[in-house]
């Protein structure tokens, strides 16, 4: 339900529906992506702090997620931080190295049409490429 708020340019909905999941199922082997569910609403709205916040615990639950990692590069290039995005970019990397702008945008926008959502991913693609992501 988190994820689908996202995609239809509601992500500031995402992360009670996340926080009662987690709740009704502390035990969840698939927590990290309820994590980064939260992680990528806070993506969308641009809360880049909070973001990385989710991210890094997403990780710390599955390392490997190369999706965590390269959506808090994102993140940490949207907040100056261009070192550890540059970090966070060969981990994911060495996890997926076929992962690129282009095939991230072609993915993300056969999501959804929204024209929020759309708009909320600009600058989160912009991230990746101050981060160093491959274009192609």
């Amino acid at each position: 339900m988190g994820l689908g708020k996202i995609y239809i340019g509601r992500a500031e909905d995402t992360e009670a529906h996340v926080a009662e999941a987690l709740r009704l199922s502390t035990r969840d082997t698939m927590a990290y992506i309820w994590m980064f569910h939260v992680g990528l609403a806070e993506n969308h709205l641009g809360h880049w702090e909070q973001a990385a916040a989710w991210f890094r615990r997403a990780i710390e639950t599955n390392r490997n997620h190369p999706h965590s990692r390269f959506a808090l590069a994102a993140a940490l290039a949207q907040l100056g931080r261009l070192g550890e995005a540059h970090s966070a970019v060969q981990a994911g990397l060495a996890l997926n190295p076929t992962f690129a702008i282009s095939r991230a945008r072609a993915a993300y926008t056969a999501r959804s049409d929204h024209p929020t959502y759309l708009t909320q991913l600009e600058p989160i693609l912009e991230g990746l490429r101050k981060a160093g992501v491959p274009e192609q």
